[in-house]
């Protein structure tokens, strides 16, 4: 356990047990003595920024708002988002225009993912030559990722190919991906909900042979228990307001833990390949959504990474939702050629992708911080590189952008940008948001203006 730097708890103090790393939410004592005692001072919480991709576009005349920038009157797709609507922007106008086919022909649900996050038209291939650009949540990350354990995070509910032939010649990498390490290189986004919790609190030994890895994995307890020890020594110099946010962070720590261990299938442990470990996630779409937020939730409350990219689905995303009585694959339905039934079909995965985006707002609004909550303290971006599927559209792009980005942006409104604006002048802004000071990326022409007041 790596507490006590001078008199107070560092920020970055993690509880230490056999092959588990956990780390803390923020408590009074991670506050210097020198800040506390002086009541004008307020030590300033970090920023967090975090990107949700929706597939294959959405029924424009259901998601945009009706009225003027000086207010936000939620749409029928945004319904769910009530109990938020003011900690929260619709932005309409802007475009990601390098997604458009500019000469290479077919491929643009593959172009939507590629360029959701760069503006850099993707280089046409099936094969290992792919490139694109840096993403801006890795221009994040290379200056600020090492303030955290975790530079950033990569997280999907649909696990894809990243290689052979997705959408008409483009590779599968372009389509299941929206974070890009370098031009050459995309992040592969994680789905497997075990893999995550474990790389957020630590897996087993590196050096342990797979059996007694096999052994390790039969036999362990629940992390809290391996960290147990270090557990008691801190809950010793905490006050009691420190115990009882403890307390309550280990609890909610659990209760994750087993939501991870019920969503997964028994196994004989003699037939798992502890090498490559078996793909486990919930059949239930919906528990399945709210697990990997709630990950997120924990993964941001403790300061672990700063910025996470989230796949609600690969782009041309194929999934059937039968729970709504959808009939059809969601690719299918997003052609709907203006098919009543389709266009219904469309709508109600539309706001039931919004019911689960309102949740993780609800859940990170909850998290208390020094300077209030940390939804206050980040921006988070919802939205997909279509706007309308039927027509491929890259253009108007439906976005929400949730948050106050530590008090630099002015929620509550729908602000309406001219027609072709550049996407990436919105991330200009964010990037500045978060300390990351960049004068152009991808298609950019400036920062975005009126974030943090009215037009």
């Amino acid at each position: 356990m790596n507490y006590l730097a001078g008199k107070h708890l560092n920020r970055r103090t993690f509880l230490k047990g056999l092959g588990a790393t956990m780390a803390l939410p923020v408590l009074d004592a991670m506050t210097p003595a020198a800040v506390a005692a002086n009541s004008t001072t307020v030590a300033a919480d970090p920023k967090r920024m975090v990107f949700v991709y929706l597939p294959n576009g959405v029924i424009m005349e259901k998601w945009t708002p009706e009225g003027d920038s000086t207010a936000l009157n939620l749409s029928q797709t945004m319904k769910p988002l009530a109990n938020v609507r003011d900690d929260m922007n619709v932005i309409s106008g802007l475009a990601q225009m390098n997604g458009r086919a500019l000469g290479d022909g077919g491929g643009d649900h593959a172009r939507a993912a590629a360029t959701f996050l760069t503006g850099v038209h993707p280089y046409k291939t099936a094969g290992s030559d792919i490139r694109a650009a840096i993403s801006a949540d890795q221009v994040a990350a290379q200056i600020i990722g090492d303030q955290t354990r975790l530079p950033s995070l990569e997280l999907t509910l649909e696990p894809g190919r990243r290689a052979g032939n997705c959408d008409t010649g483009y590779s599968c990498a372009y389509s299941n991906s929206i974070s890009w390490r370098t031009e050459h290189t995309p992040n592969p986004p994680e789905h497997n909900p075990r893999q995550v919790f474990e790389r957020l609190f630590g897996g087993f030994d590196s050096s342990a042979t797979p059996e007694e890895r096999a052994k390790q994995r039969k036999y362990r307890q629940s992390v809290l228990d391996v960290v147990s020890d270090d557990t008691k020594k801190l809950m010793k110099k905490l006050g009691k307001s420190d115990q009882q946010k403890l307390d309550e962070y280990l609890y909610a720590v659990r209760k994750l833990e087993l939501r991870v261990e019920t969503s997964e299938e028994l196994e004989e442990f003699s037939t798992v390949d502890f090498e490559t470990p078996a793909d486990k996630r919930p059949s239930d779409f919906a528990e399945y959504a709210k697990l990997m937020y709630d990950l997120q939730v924990l993964a941001l409350s403790t300061d672990q990474t700063r910025i996470i990219t989230f796949m609600v689905g690969a782009e041309g995303s194929g999934r059937q939702y039968k729970e709504l009585d959808v009939t059809g694959g969601h690719h299918e339905i997003s052609h709907h050629l203006h098919d009543k039934k389709k266009v219904s079909d469309l709508e109600k995965i539309n706001h039931y992708h919004m019911e689960h985006f309102a949740y993780f707002l609800e859940q990170i609004k909850g998290v208390e911080e020094q300077n209030g909550t940390l939804l206050d303290n980040s921006m988070v971006l919802c939205g997909s590189g279509l706007s309308d599927g039927n027509r491929h559209a890259h253009y108007d792009l439906p976005l929400i952008l949730a948050g106050k980005g530590g008090g630099s942006v002015k929620t509550g409104r729908h602000l309406q940008y001219a027609k072709e604006t550049p996407m990436n002048n919105l991330f200009l802004s964010m990037l500045d948001r978060m300390g990351v000071h960049t004068e152009e990326l991808g298609d950019s022409t400036g920062k975005l203006e009126h974030l943090s007041d009215l037009i």
